[in-house]
Parts: C-alpha cells; sequence; structure tokens
C-alpha cells in the first residue's frame, strides 16, 4: 500500500515537470543557470521577448508545426541538445538561393550568368540577411545564452546607419543573425510542404530591399583593381595585419590607402582598398601622394622592405 502511494507521488511529481518543461519550452525565457538575486541578463527578459504569435504574425504565415518555427530560434547556446537552428539554417541556406535563382531567371532574361550571380550573392550574403533579421525584429525572439550578442547587435545597428543598403565588407556582421533568417526560411519550406510558391509569398516582402543590378555595387577590392588596370597603374597589397591589424596599398610605388580593423583581416583589406578608391582620383588628378598621414609614410614603406613576403599584386 505504501508503494502504490509513493508511485502515485511519483506520477504526480513528473507530470508537474513535463508542464513546466513545456511551458519553459513555449516562453523559452528562463535561464537555468542564474541564480537567485543574480541580475538578469537582457537578452532573457520575459517581458522584453515576445511569444511565437508574434513570429507568426511578422511573417504572415500560420505554421502547421509549430515546435518547426521554435527550432528555427534556438541557438546551440541555449540547451545542449541537438535541438537548435542549425539543420534548418542548413535548408534555409540552400533555399533562398534557390528562391533568388529562379525570380532573377524570369525577372532578368537578357542577364548572363555571371551578373546573375552576382546580384543573387548580393541578395543572399551574411550582411543582407543580417539586415533582414534587424529591420523585423527577429533577434528579439532568439533564444540563446550568448553574454555578447546584444552588443554586437547594437554595434551593428549602429554600423549600418552609414550604409543604407550594403557595405560590401565594410562592416562586422553578427552571423547569427543571417543564420536565423535562413533557418526560418527552412522552418517555413518545410513546413508548407516544400512549396517554393508559398515560400516566396511570405519572404518577398520580408526581404526588401531586394536589390537590382542598378543597385549592384562592386566589392572594393574588386573596383579598386578593375580601375587600376583601366589606367595602367601597378596595384599592390601591403599586409601588415599580423602587426598593426592594417592593410596598405601603393598604386605605382605610391601609398594611396590604409585601412584597419583588428577583429577580422578581411574587412581590413576591404576598408584599405575603399581608402584608396577615395585617394586615387586625387593622385591621379595632382600626381601626388593625397594620403593624410604623410609622417607614418616612411615607417609604413620600411614595414613592407621589411616584409615583401606578406604582398600580393
Amino acid at each position: 500500500m505504501e508503494a502504490s502511494k509513493e508511485q502515485e507521488v511519483s506520477l504526480s511529481d513528473h507530470e508537474v515537470e513535463e508542464k513546466e518543461e513545456a511551458l519553459i519550452g513555449e516562453l523559452g525565457e528562463l535561464d537555468i543557470g542564474r541564480k537567485e538575486g543574480d541580475s538578469e541578463p537582457e537578452s532573457t527578459h520575459v517581458e522584453s521577448r515576445p511569444t511565437l504569435d508574434d513570429v507568426e504574425e511578422i511573417l504572415g504565415y500560420k505554421f502547421n508545426d509549430r515546435r518547426l518555427l521554435e527550432e528555427a530560434l534556438t541557438h546551440h547556446s541555449f540547451a545542449d541538445t541537438p535541438f537548435c537552428y542549425q539543420r534548418l539554417e542548413y535548408v534555409g541556406d540552400a533555399v533562398v538561393n534557390l528562391l533568388f535563382t529562379k525570380e532573377q531567371y524570369f525577372q532578368y532574361p537578357d542577364l548572363r550568368p555571371g551578373p546573375l550571380t552576382r546580384l543573387r550573392a548580393a541578395n543572399v550574403d551574411t550582411e543582407k540577411l543580417a539586415r533582414v533579421a534587424i529591420k523585423h525584429g527577429l533577434h528579439r525572439y532568439l533564444r540563446h545564452r550568448m553574454p555578447i550578442f546584444e552588443d554586437q547587435i547594437q554595434a551593428f545597428k549602429r554600423a549600418i546607419l552609414d550604409y543604407p543598403v550594403h557595405s560590401n565588407g565594410l562592416i562586422d556582421v553578427p552571423k547569427t543573425l543571417a543564420d536565423i533568417v535562413e533557418s526560418t526560411i527552412g522552418a517555413v519550406f518545410i513546413d508548407c510542404n516544400f512549396s517554393l510558391d508559398t515560400l516566396w509569398k511570405v519572404f518577398q516582402s520580408l526581404l526588401e530591399p531586394i536589390i537590382s543590378p542598378s543597385a549592384l555595387k562592386v566589392h572594393p577590392v574588386t573596383e579598386l583593381y578593375e580601375l587600376c588596370q583601366k589606367k595602367g597603374l601597378k596595384l599592390r597589397f601591403v599586409d601588415l595585419w599580423s602587426e598593426s591589424s592594417s592593410f596598405i596599398v601603393f598604386a605605382n610605388d605610391q601609398l594611396v590607402g590604409r585601412g584597419m580593423y583588428k577583429a577580422k583581416k578581411d574587412i581590413a583589406l576591404n576598408r584599405a582598398a575603399k581608402d584608396a578608391l577615395e585617394n586615387i582620383g586625387r593622385f591621379l588628378g595632382e600626381g601626388e601622394n593625397t594620403h593624410e598621414d604623410d609622417s607614418g609614410l616612411n615607417k609604413l614603406k620600411d614595414a613592407l622592405n621589411h616584409d615583401d613576403k606578406n604582398e600580393f599584386t
């Protein structure tokens, strides 16, 4: 008889635990690792993150299997389980490329494969999709335990103010923002029984502004190479990133550009090319060095002489 009572209590406790877990899964708000009395991180405030109903309202799509949406908005840091957005991101990455391939093929019948490829890439790259996440506030629904994520978002928001459509590699982009757009696309694609037409109806407006051929910008490094080739200039990039997080640029052995960025080497390179593009017009017109930091020129040249192995043309 006592054993029977103990079993009843055990079953009752288990049921309570299941209800609590279901509630946690629905809200995605509790930080299990937080001790009583600790300040609660901004990213885990119950009142600051709306429910999945709001995500469906943003998308204009009602899920048949809402667990797909929950999975799409769960970062692997949130729980030590396979239940996170990575598999759906994999699906979404492939599908969003297919969406733009299909739409652009019919929209631009006279555009050749090369320009079509560049146009598609501009519309689905990390920065473009991260902007979509910010514009529609999808990051507010992400379940995660990344302390630096909020700071990254704020830095990205400030950076894009200088580039209304796209920076072409000049700013640092939190990849997670693009990931959740792709994972959400993957979730809708699976939920709507793999209908590309339904998927495009859901995401066409969300992906605005869609970059057109007339608005497509050339990457600064590519643009600089093309300009120097056209003008008959010998272009040299000098890699000083390991020493000073920078690149410098020479045209006909004249210093025309410099770019620095400590966190990512490719951004430093892109900024150096952008700086050179802004200076090289005056260099061509006046035949003089236009770099403002003349006092640092000799130092940069000395670094170049001692590190020729890092040079590429």
